[in-house]
């Protein structure tokens, strides 16, 4: 979003905006996140542990209506993470979100923005801190004491919030890759931390959230870089406690120090957090029955989840090593490499049998460099690109000049003609007949794209003035007003004509209720039409809608 639509939007839909786009981010790379999980046991899910922990979050704060203030914010993100938090990491980071929440609710419009920074990490890191009885360096902790530090020093040094912003995030990906020098398990296994990798993909995605700018997986990818050498791990050892035990405890003016002690002398990476009248409580032992049946003479036990850490740790080791004999597969006859932006788009192409999603489009296109490595990464005889942008085109003919493979380019124009050209290929024929019947297939589609004019313009649609709601049919501006929805309405009923179908894809900007409010009201005014919805969380346009 621009600095013009943040001043525009209510603080609640600025926000959730942020914590979803910040999570979507998360959800993303949560994979990746699992792979590097070695400490404190090797399970495998991180990654998952902290995903679902901010989903949770953004689950919360859309119960809030447009009206809700900053404390009141505040107040659901720390209890939608303490209600959701999941795992070592998952409690970690309810109480990390727990401190942000305590010094953002306290700021005014008169704060200055750096100092909110500072003084929101200086907080998140000493609830953090207070969480962990045994703090160990080279975890998430750390990484947020160094974020936190960085932070600081901006505001001493007087530089500007977004300058406090690029120093605070530089700071977190620098610590992140230190982490394996401070933690021996992470160098004996290649890998830097966990939770400090989850904690650099979330403020990595805020960050580019609040600029309008795509989620930059290069700022992360260096410091992940140990992780391309992670094998499966084979340490579980049969003295450490079996299964990783956690619930909420409900009660009336619990003794949190009294929870503490027992659930110290029950197993080990216990957490005890939250309030006299609600406890998050996770711990690994041997025997979750009998820590169940003490709870339950304090209070009263809900959400309760057990897993087998021995079976996870298998499980992820299984996984790594299918993953490795993957890699020395025979190659398939084609490869697809598509450019794309948003994890729910991302995910679709995948489903439909891309082999690499490229983050890019609109104003954010991809080198041929890019292209190159991304060809090159799929274990495939040929390969087949679809840039999805007609600015990317030149980029990815001269892939097919200096790439070791063949390669052909299909020309699409936009994410629904990758739609529709996936399902066009033929495994049996050739590269050429490929890319025929793909592009064949590709401008068969009508698009549609709402978002919004950057300056002023004229238009096929009437003059545009900036900030204003466009709405582009086949990368013409057709429609101009001055709502999201209206023009998107507009814009469905110029692609109605002669079409079965119409998908609609919501982007990062639009929620969950104005998605399915648009797809209904364009089902009752097509009656004819099948019409269905998806999260694309896409940049920059709120809405993508294809007709066939």
């Amino acid at each position: 979003m621009t600095q013009d639509q943040r001043g525009e939007m209510a603080p609640s839909s600025l926000f959730s905006s942020l914590v979803s786009s910040a999570t979507a981010a998360l959800r993303e790379r949560a994979e990746e996140v699992n792979r590097l999980n070695v400490f404190p046991v090797p399970d495998g899910d991180t990654g998952t542990n902290m995903a679902l922990t901010m989903e949770a979050v953004v689950a919360e704060l859309s119960q809030l209506d447009s009206s809700a203030s900053i404390p009141e914010l505040c107040a659901a993100m720390t209890h939608g993470s303490l209600m959701g938090a999941r795992g070592n990491s998952g409690v970690i980071l309810s109480q990390i979100l727990r401190g942000l929440a305590e010094a953002i609710a306290t700021a005014t419009e008169d704060s200055d923005p750096a100092e909110v920074l500072a003084r929101a990490l200086e907080r998140a890191t000493t609830v953090a801190f207070q969480a962990v009885r045994k703090p160990v360096e080279g975890t998430m902790l750390t990484v947020l004491r160094e974020a936190s530090v960085a932070a600081r020093a901006a505001v001493d040094a007087g530089i500007s919030f977004d300058e406090a912003l690029d120093s605070t995030l530089d700071a977190t990906v620098e610590s992140v890759r230190r982490t394996p020098e401070l933690l021996p398990v992470l160098k004996e296994n290649g890998v830097v931390d966990a939770g400090g990798f989850g904690l650099a993909i979330l403020a990595e995605g805020l960050l580019a959230s609040w600029r309008g700018e795509p989620f930059d997986l290069g700022v992360i990818e260096t410091a992940a870089a140990p992780a391309l050498t992670i094998a499966p791990v084979e340490d579980w050892d049969d003295e450490e406690y079996l299964y990783c035990t956690e619930f909420l405890l409900y009660g009336v003016d619990l003794d949190r120090t009294q929870v503490e002690s027992y659930v110290a002398s029950a197993g080990g990476s216990e957490l005890v957090v939250g309030d006299p009248d609600v406890l998050k409580i996770h711990v690994h032992t041997d025997d979750p029955g009998a820590v169940l049946s003490y709870m339950t003479s304090l209070g009263e036990v809900a959400e309760v989840h057990i897993n087998n850490m021995r079976r996870q740790t298998v499980a992820r080791s299984e996984s790594l090593r299918a993953e490795s004999q993957a890699d020395t597969a025979p190659s398939k006859p084609f490869g697809v490499v598509v450019v794309g932006a948003g994890s729910g788009i991302g995910d679709i192409l995948r489903s439909l049998g891309a082999d690499v999603v490229v983050n890019g489009g609109q104003t954010m296109n991809p080198s041929t460099a890019e292209l190159l490595d991304a060809a090159g990464s799929a274990a495939a005889e040929s390969v087949l690109i679809l840039p999805n942008n007609k600015n990317i085109h030149m980029a990815a003919q001269q892939v097919t000049e200096v790439s070791d493979r063949p390669v052909g380019v299909v020309p699409t124009r936009s994410v629904p003609e990758a739609f529709a050209a996936l399902l066009a290929l033929d495994l049996d024929a050739t590269l050429e007949e490929n890319v025929e019947a793909m592009t064949e297939a590709a401008a068969a589609v009508k698009t549609g794209e709402v978002t919004t004019a950057v300056k002023d313009s004229t238009s096929k649609g009437g003059s545009v003035a900036e900030g204003q709601i466009i709405g582009i049919v086949d990368h013409e501006i057709e429609v101009v007003g001055e709502d999201v929805i209206e023009v998107a309405v507009a814009v469905a009923d110029l692609l109605a004509d002669d079409t079965e179908t119409m998908t609609i894809l919501g982007g990062a900007d639009l929620d969950d209720e104005s998605l399915t409010r648009l797809a209904e009201r364009i089902a009752e005014a097509h009656p004819e039409l099948e019409v269905e919805h998806h999260r694309g969380e896409q940049p920059l346009y709120p809405v993508i809608m294809s007709a066939e």
